[in-house]
């Protein structure tokens, strides 16, 4: 234990600070947002919190080894953290080759199963490095964790850790928190059946396992019973918090200076039909995640323009689809693919004065932001996503009001699904009728379901969500 031991802690993959080192030797720290950010500020000063969290590549690597762990506070806004410098391949290993080739893919139901999964040795070898990896977070817990104090764990990369922190600290009250959906037990059994069982019994050494919506946790609980026989261990108890948009940051940060540049920007590339009236938009913000369903996306707004030849020169599809992964096979292909879908329209249907899809690849959130001001339409149509916050995002910095087109297998259906235009993810020709519909709805309806929309993602900010998961622990 830790001489100055936390009484809150949190573990996650990646902390709220990564660096950069410069070709002087030079650190700088670059400080992340968020919810985990949002949530463990709102604790407040008095409350003995730390944060654990793993080196991310060399630079990180490198402050790691000038502070033995434990960053410096003027990096983290005050906060303390411990870094972990596990072992950069068998980070690797862990972080790319199971929790995001393995794990995330089984609960996003990603895999082409008649050529993947293949689970041979390669993954046996790889399974191992997970294993390190989470004993590594779990004992770095352990160390700085005050008698009885809570542990907060984070996610489908940590999902060993309860099981071995309570092993090592029987004293400690852990709650493990899955930020993606949850498979059905169909589909969990992909996974080998031993892992399977290690998967779930790793959650189930915490003291609560939650979810961000009831289908994940009931998800989750299915999954037991078939893998692991009837009944959930009694120690464990399954919880539900649903994580909100951030509205007084977010509406702060969405009318400063570079963000009213940016409208004026995009304003200017959307332009203005034939007859003089301005373009209508429809925007989306993602990054180029498999699950995030860009190319159907694509697809479905070809379908309006072949199908609905009044609305050509009349509306702009603006797509930021910012890079994800891209260490990944997969992932790159899937980024071209999206660059080369979107040239293919614009080569199909552009005219001289009009680009039907402006793609932007460089991730810059002043112009997201700016993109959710100015939107008349939203499309969000994941294959599955665990909540889905730009869904949140949108109507709360929406000028006008903003029609979402929303997936049904996104997490945040369950609560704007009412208000939205709600579309099947695999379905192209219904959600070009979707965007239709959407493009056609009266400016008042806008307006009132925006408002609607805007107050159900704001019920459940970051700090109430994180706050909640902590009192229900401490309960």
């Amino acid at each position: 234990m830790a001489s100055n031991a936390a009484s809150v802690l949190v573990a996650s993959n990646r902390g709220p600070v990564s660096y950069v080192l410069d070709e002087t030797g030079q650190l700088t720290a670059r400080r992340g947002g968020g919810g985990l950010v949002s949530g463990l500020s709102a604790i407040g000063p008095d409350t003995d919190a730390v944060w654990v969290c793993s080196a991310l590549n060399d630079s990180d690597r490198e402050a790691v080894r000038r502070t033995a762990g434990r960053l410096d506070p003027a990096d983290t806004g005050g906060q303390r953290v411990r870094m972990l410098d596990i072992d950069a391949q068998v980070h690797a290993d862990a972080y790319n080759g199971i929790a995001n080739s393995v794990l995330w893919f089984v609960h996003h139901m990603l895999y082409q199963t008649p050529l993947e999964p293949v689970f041979d040795a390669e993954f046996r070898r790889q399974w191992a490095a997970y294993e390190t990896y989470n004993r590594a977070f779990a004992e770095a817990l352990a160390e700085e964790a005050a008698e009885g104090a809570a542990v907060l764990v984070q996610d489908y990369h940590l999902t060993l850790t309860p099981r071995m922190l309570r092993e090592l600290r029987p004293d400690l009250r852990i709650g493990h928190f899955s930020h993606t959906p949850w498979a059905p037990p169909e589909y969990f059994r992909l996974l080998p059946d031993d892992i399977a069982a290690q998967v779930l019994g790793g959650i189930l050494g915490a003291d609560r396992a939650a979810f961000l919506t009831q289908r994940w946790a009931d998800a989750f609980t299915d999954c037991c019973h078939a893998v692991l026989g009837p009944g959930i261990p009694s120690g464990t108890r399954i919880g539900v918090h649903g994580l909100g948009a951030d509205a007084e940051f977010l509406r702060g940060r969405a009318h400063r200076p570079d963000v009213d540049e940016r409208m004026r920007a995009l304003r200017e590339q959307i332009g203005s039909a034939p007859d003089g009236t301005p373009r209508k938009s429809i925007v989306r913000v993602d990054r180029t995640e498999l699950s995030k369903n860009i190319v159907r996306g694509l697809l479905a707004y070809e379908e309006l323009l072949r199908s609905r030849p009044e609305w050509r020169e009349r509306v702009v599809h603006v797509a930021f689809a910012y890079p994800s992964r891209q260490d990944l096979a997969v992932y790159r292909d899937y980024t071209a693919e999206v660059q080369r879908m979107a040239a293919e329209i614009n080569s199909r249907y552009g005219t001289p004065g009009w680009t039907p899809v402006e793609l932007h690849v460089k991730d810059d959130f002043a112009r997201s932001l700016a993109a959710y001001r100015l939107a008349d339409v939203a499309l969000v149509n994941p294959i599955r996503d665990g909540m889905n916050l730009v869904a949140k995002e949108v109507p709360v910095v929406s000028d006008e009001g903003c029609v979402l087109v929303l997936s049904r297998e996104a997490g945040a259906y369950e609560e704007l699904g009412e208000d939205a235009v709600t579309v099947n993810p695999y379905d192209i020709v219904r959600t070009a009728r979707a965007l239709h519909e959407a493009l056609s709805m009266s400016p008042a309806e806008r307006a009132e379901r925006t408002k609607r929309l805007a107050a159900q993602a704001t019920a459940l900010p970051p700090a109430r969500w994180f706050l909640d998961q902590l009192a229900a622990l401490e309960g």
